[in-house]
């Protein structure tokens, strides 16, 4: 028998000038990127935080905390990596992915199939078990105004339950 688990994952970051932007373990190109102790993807962050949260092992700042200067500039698809091998060891795998990111700028539409592919190939999924969607929020808020980005995620872990047998 199967059990399913459900987990929800959120992470915010403040966009600024001269860095990087990264989402989705895909560099994009745009003339701000997400401040952050990591890389700052906050898609791959909030995917660790729902499969995290999913198997009951908390969020992403028990595991990889920004006080520990190991994961200082660390790529973020090593962070969802070791997410990975942690719920593996607790017998979970993910079954789906639904995420929406909240951006005002830049398009992203021509790198999801790229983050798709780079999510699936970590996780061992196929492209289709990973939703990637994006909104803007039509210039209200810090999102509107470009001095920030959002994303969501949500994850369906499966453990495969063992029979009991005398």
């Amino acid at each position: 028998m199967a059990k399913l688990r459900i987990g929800l994952g959120v992470d915010f970051h403040q966009l600024t000038e001269g860095r990087d932007f990264w989402l989705g373990g895909v560099l994009v190109p745009h003339h701000k990127g997400a401040l952050g102790h990591s890389d700052a993807d906050v898609l791959l962050h909030a995917i660790c935080d729902a499969m995290l949260g999913a198997a009951s092992l908390g969020d992403i700042g028990v595991h990889f905390p920004d006080t520990d200067n190991t994961y200082k500039g660390i790529d973020s698809k090593i962070l969802l990596q070791r997410t990975q091998q942690l719920i593996a060891e607790k017998g979970y795998q993910v079954v789906n992915i639904d995420s929406t990111l909240c951006l005002q700028a830049p398009k992203i539409k021509p790198y999801v199939p790229q983050m798709q592919e780079v999510i699936a190939n970590i996780l061992k999924l196929t492209t289709e078990e990973v939703s990637i969607k994006a909104t803007t929020t039509e210039k209200l808020g810090f999102v509107g105004r470009e001095e920030g980005v959002v994303a969501y995620a949500t994850v369906l872990l499966e453990k495969e339950e063992v029979p009991y047998t005398r």
